[in-house]
């Protein structure tokens, strides 16, 4: 029980991890406008993610633009998109095989050595989906801190400078839920199930049948003697 519970955690923290990871995604905000030190207050705030590049106006209204060209990106932008997407497929591929593999479940084989099998494949595939996840949103910030300080030293205008976006914080949270619950998953395993021990065991006696002789009744035996 203790491990079906310890399997059930860390699928449910895998699972909004990767939740998380979509959302990460998706969002715009990796990196935004910075006005550290300047006196002037703007009314446009500038937002970029993976896919899209947002303006935010004091009244409260967003204008968003598709990129236009994948090709034209920089190429830490592409290598981040091409590692959240490995990210969400290995997640998603992760949800199923850990379903199959955990033992308060009744899909697939009820040998508990397979089904253990299973959840550590599981658990394995959301620790490479939070490893994915972290390469990304470490190749990201490293690119823009360069960018950031490289703006400051040319006298760049305003609007050349940014910094840590929201989406990049939500990142790192939903990558550290993900690899908690792989690594829960694939600890959740007990050494009687690594051996290979099978949950349903046949039926039989513990004595061997005694073959069935038949006897001789005792007036017939007198006869004879």
């Amino acid at each position: 029980m203790a491990n079906s519970g310890l399997q059930l955690l860390g699928y449910f923290l895998a699972l909004g991890g990767w939740i998380g990871i979509i959302s990460t995604t998706a969002l715009p905000q990796w990196k935004q406008s910075s006005y550290a030190g300047d006196a002037i207050i703007t009314a446009v705030g500038l937002y970029e993610g993976l896919w899209m590049s947002c303006a935010s106006q004091s009244t409260g209204q967003v204008q968003c633009k598709i990129f236009d060209s994948m090709l034209s990106l920089d190429i830490h932008i592409q290598t981040c998109r091409a590692l959240m997407v490995v990210s969400v497929l290995l997640g998603f591929i992760g949800i199923i095989v850990s379903v199959v593999g955990m033992k308060c479940t009744k899909v697939g084989d009820n040998n508990p050595a397979t089904k253990t099998r299973i959840a550590m494949t599981g658990g394995a595939l959301f620790l490479l989906a939070g490893a994915t996840v972290v390469l990304s949103i470490s190749i990201y910030p490293l690119f823009l801190c360069m960018s950031f300080y490289v703006s400051i030293y040319t006298l760049c205008l305003i609007s050349c400078r940014y910094e840590f976006g929201s989406a990049l914080f939500v990142g790192w949270a939903a990558a550290s839920l993900t690899v908690l619950g792989g690594s829960l998953l694939c600890c959740s395993c007990s050494k009687e199930d690594m051996r290979g021990q099978q949950y349903y065991r046949q039926s039989q006696p513990s004595t061997a049948r005694e073959p069935n002789v038949k006897s001789t009744p005792p007036e017939k035996r007198e006869q004879y003697l």
